[in-house]
């Protein structure tokens, strides 16, 4: 698959915005010891959305795919409940964004993989 077509996937381009809003919010609670490792996790956790969309998309096989995008949507599921755990720490709105984004993700993931896994039982 192109580089076009990995940089027009809709979960794609929310995962990489979700990573950057990420570090934004981080960076404004890394002051307390008590979220350190959270945050070290939720910042991973993000990343793996992207990092899983991408080698998936450069894998060969439909079927290595699929598994990538399942982990992908593992981690944007992992992403969501640490964000619900932040609420000691950001704003509600923030959260609520964030989710949002995630809920996002993962419906369009969810809906790839659907979708693939019909087209490997058609073929």
């Amino acid at each position: 698959m192109s580089q076009k077509s990995l940089e027009n996937f809709g979960a794609y381009q929310i995962s990489m915005e979700l990573f950057d809003l990420v570090v934004e919010d981080m960076d404004t609670i890394v002051s307390d010891p008590r979220a350190r490792r959270l945050i070290s996790q939720q910042v991973a956790s993000a990343d793996s959305i992207c990092a899983n969309i991408e080698e998936g998309h450069g894998r060969g096989s439909t079927k290595e795919y699929i598994q990538y995008l399942i982990i992908a949507r593992g981690s944007a599921r992992e992403t969501r409940g640490r964000y619900l755990r932040f609420k000691h720490w950001l704003a509600r709105e923030s959260i609520q964004d964030r989710v949002s984004r995630c809920d996002e993700i993962i419906r369009i993931l969810t809906k790839t993989i659907n979708t693939l896994r019909q087209r490997g039982a058609r073929s």
